[in-house]
């Protein structure tokens, strides 16, 4: 289903103060300024979005870099240019990736992710895409997509390249979603298949005009849309209810490319938090989880691994233990000699 994304008020009120005269001109530009960081109503149940900044990666990209000062940082072959964030370039055996440094807290929020994939390979010669991340580890280098296998959190992946040559009823490129609490791995021959919530046929490669991809997560109904079409409207790709997020994760994009490649681009990342009224049954409906899940979709569950043994608890083990079979010992022998006394009692 398509959304024809209407002219904002703000290009409307901007054509109205290029035909005006100087002084209305003046008064207008201020109006426009003191309202451009104000919200924007988005819809019924979903009031206004307001645009998070620390949480948001745009042109001049000033905020990133490796410092601690720095919202958003660089992992392997990712560049910083001009006009985008260069993840990997059309090189073979490249990672690249992009993390924000800020956890996220909010409960309803919106990513609006504007990026270009684009490349010399011809046909299916050229891969292998990208992922967008809301996890609870960040920078940490993989096989997903330039990620760790086994996260926890979600991934949406915009997948370039098919892997499973049996298949036939799958376009690529192609564009999926997956939630994982750190139990599953995500499997590269069958493309995510068996682990997948949903997806949709993405024809993203070297277009001549923008290309978006809207994340949309409101009282935890997983919405995933596109716009690439260069006609300004949202397409749906992805629709789940019951996804079960925890707060406090981290915002991020990755890319991979083996012996196929490509250039995977991003110019911005806008984060929006979204204002959603509930009710008092939703309130208790929607408490805060601590492990990603799925509603009717059942995630292997964790074994949290054993914490290693400090010197003092290995010390009373191994006292305890050799205490232990010295009485056995000990014990063995007496009843030892009493059976020794009976026996020649015995013959006697």
């Amino acid at each position: 289903m398509a959304t024809t994304l209407a002219p904002s008020g703000w290009w409307r009120r901007w054509r109205w103060f290029l035909s005006a005269q100087d002084g209305s001109r003046m008064l207008f530009l201020l109006f426009l300024l003191g309202s451009w960081q104000g919200p924007r109503q988005v819809g019924a149940g979903q009031t206004f979005e307001y645009l998070k900044r620390e949480h948001s990666l745009s042109k001049p990209y000033q905020g990133v870099g490796t410092g601690s000062s720095s919202l958003w940082n660089l992992m392997g072959n990712a560049m910083v240019m001009t006009q985008y964030v260069r993840l990997t370039p059309d090189m073979q055996s490249k990672q690249g990736a992009l993390w924000n440094r800020v956890p996220c807290f909010l409960r309803d929020w919106e990513l609006q992710v504007h990026f270009r994939i684009h490349g010399q390979g011809k046909k299916n010669l050229h891969g292998d895409g990208l992922a967008i991340w809301y996890t609870k580890d960040r920078m940490q280098s993989g096989p997903v997509f330039g990620n760790m296998d086994k996260f926890v959190g979600l991934g949406v992946f915009v997948d370039t390249y098919p892997n499973e040559e049996k298949q036939q009823e799958r376009v690529f490129p192609y564009i999926s979603a997956m939630v994982n609490n750190g139990s599953l791995s995500y499997d590269h021959e069958r493309d995510g298949r068996p682990t997948e919530l949903g997806g949709c046929t993405a024809i993203v490669r070297n277009l001549h005009y923008d290309t978006f991809l809207v994340i949309r997560y409101v009282k935890r109904h997983l919405t995933v849309m596109m716009d690439i079409d260069g006609k300004h409207e949202w397409r749906d790709c992805i629709e789940v209810p019951g996804v079960r997020l925890p707060r406090g994760y981290y915002f991020g994009t990755s890319s991979l490319t083996g012996d196929l490649s490509d250039n995977h681009d991003i110019i911005s990342l806008k984060l929006f938090e979204l204002t959603v009224d509930r009710t008092p049954e939703e309130e208790k409906l929607h408490r805060d989880v601590f492990l990603p899940s799925v509603d009717n979709m059942k995630l292997p569950e964790m074994t949290a691994p054993l914490a290693p043994l400090s010197g003092l608890a290995l010390f009373l083990i191994v006292f305890f233990s050799l205490v232990f079979s010295v009485f056995a010992i000990v014990i063995g022998i007496i009843l030892y000699n009493k059976w020794q006394e009976k026996s020649r009692k015995r013959f006697y």
